[in-house]
């Protein structure tokens, strides 16, 4: 994962709001095998989940959230980079070969 790099939600997860809460649910075995099967995100991070279009690169996604959410873009970044290896790491994303 670098900067550049480019990200869309996989095909294998659901996402529904429950109660200002983004649950992501895997829809397939394998998927979100990890601690527990879902996943919630919060209000910065369904900033990030939306913004995972297949087209936005990482370095584009955190500019938006830097200026929307008026901080850093070191801070957003580290914000951003520790959210993206856990959802690799669940398989809840995909990576656009460029």
């Amino acid at each position: 994962m670098n900067i550049d790099s480019v990200y869309a939600i996989s095909e294998d997860v659901v996402a529904h709001e429950i109660e200002g809460q983004l649950i992501i649910v895997p829809v397939t075995s394998n998927v979100g095998d990890m601690e527990d099967e879902l996943y919630s995100l919060n209000e910065t991070g369904r900033g990030v989940w939306d913004r995972l279009d297949g087209k936005t690169s990482l370095r584009d996604l955190i500019t938006q959230l830097s200026e929307e959410y008026e901080a850093s873009f070191q801070e957003i970044e580290a914000d951003v980079f520790g959210l993206m290896k856990e959802l690799l790491k669940r398989k809840f994303l995909v990576e656009i070969p460029s």
